[in-house]
């Protein structure tokens, strides 16, 4: 019997033969040339202006953190994060010293609620508010940069389950300070194993490739870094091991780049043909709560929806090979390492419901129609919808 998966591999016969060709001429593997090639080609692609590739999504997150507070970039340390979100959206400002408050999360797009945003923005005051673009869909930006404008936050956008996706005349990932990019397996494209941070903000982009690589100063920009050695009075000698900021070291290598070069190439036939199954799956599930974004393309990452027995379809989509899962990590407030620590986990209604009651479906670039439909038959013949 096929495996109908919730993700597949974006890595075909032909990107194998250019990384083996990579291996056979190239006796250094680490970070050079080709890593700032992919760099570039990646800003291009989404329409930004720098990017840094590292070895993980997660690692971005924790690179965005890390340089917000060595670059003074917040008025304070508190962050509105998602309720609805992936654990390492949220543990890196955990980790860091941030005071982080849940946010709940909109019936709509799964993003930040925005009513609730306004009622946690007019108590904390924070300092910045991380969104979360989940499963390929956007958050309600309007409502959102109004309130960045009134309230004079940072904001960051984690993006890693959304690269391809289109907001009006701009890609997700280019609307915040900052943002993140995952290209682990199954993902939109893959590099076996990394990450990206996108940013337009000079200042920002220097100090992240600065912390990157234990918070040295070689990887910068020259006059960025010239600037910092007028500023502490560094000669020439010493600027060879001089060390600016708090990093670490979350560096990939030429060799993942080099399939990220490759796997750029193909990002827009999976993200036309995500969103075509996306449609498909709505058009086949008409009496299911379906997820919704104003958005010219949806590089869909899973079709989410609500339902009553949700244990039971699970099981039995199981036995018939078809993965399924929760909603990412349902609500965060639930998860045990969070409940270990005192945290606002109050009104979450939206995120209490899609903790109890959401599954999601597979969606990837090597899915049919044929496929899909084999999916939704199963799923419908069991699966009780409920309204959210």
């Amino acid at each position: 019997m096929k495996n109908y998966k919730l993700a597949d591999s974006t890595i075909d016969k032909k990107d194998y033969k250019i990384l083996i060709k990579f291996l056979q001429k190239n006796s250094y593997l680490n970070q050079s040339k080709i890593t700032k090639d992919f760099e570039k080609k990646f800003s291009r692609t989404i329409g930004t202006k720098n990017s840094i590739f590292v070895n993980s999504g997660s690692s971005a997150n924790l690179l965005i953190a890390q340089t917000l507070l060595e670059g003074n970039f917040l008025k304070n340390k508190t962050v509105i994060l998602p309720s609805l979100s992936w654990s390492t959206s949220v543990t890196p400002f955990l980790q860091l010293g941030y005071k982080v408050i849940l946010c709940d999360c909109d019936k709509k797009t799964l993003g930040l609620d925005g009513k609730h945003l306004k009622i946690l923005c007019n108590k904390y005051k924070p300092g910045l508010v991380v969104v979360v673009n989940v499963l390929g869909h956007s958050n309600n930006f309007k409502d959102i940069l109004k309130l960045k404008k009134k309230f004079r936050f940072e904001l960051i956008e984690d993006n890693c389950e959304s690269l391809g996706s289109k907001f009006k005349n701009k890609k997700l990932g280019t609307i915040g300070l900052a943002s993140s990019h995952s290209f682990y397996f199954g993902h939109h494209i893959s590099t076996i194993e990394g990450g990206m941070v996108s940013t337009r903000n000079n200042k920002f982009y220097n100090i992240s490739l600065s912390i990157r690589s234990h918070g040295w100063s070689r990887d910068m920009q020259n006059s960025y870094k010239k600037s910092l050695e007028r500023k502490y009075k560094v000669d020439e000698f010493k600027s060879l091991f001089t060390f600016y900021f708090s990093g670490f070291n979350i560096r990939s290598t030429d060799f993942n780049a080099t399939l990220g070069i490759e796997q750029l190439k193909k990002l827009e036939k999976i993200s036309i043909i995500r969103h075509r199954n996306f449609l498909y799956y709505k058009k086949q599930l008409k009496d299911f709560w379906f997820q919704d974004s104003e958005l010219k393309r949806i590089s869909s990452f899973g079709y989410a929806t609500f339902v009553k027995n949700r244990f039971q379809v699970f099981k039995y989509l199981q036995s018939k090979k078809i993965q399924t899962r929760p909603l990412i990590c349902g609500n965060m407030a639930q998860q045990p390492f969070l409940k270990k620590i005192s945290l606002n986990k109050t009104n979450l209604t939206n995120a209490r419901f899609v903790d109890k009651f959401g599954i999601y479906l597979p969606n990837h670039a090597n899915m049919s129609f044929k496929d899909i439909e084999f999916v939704v038959n199963h799923f419908k013949s069991v699966a009780n919808p409920i309204k959210f």
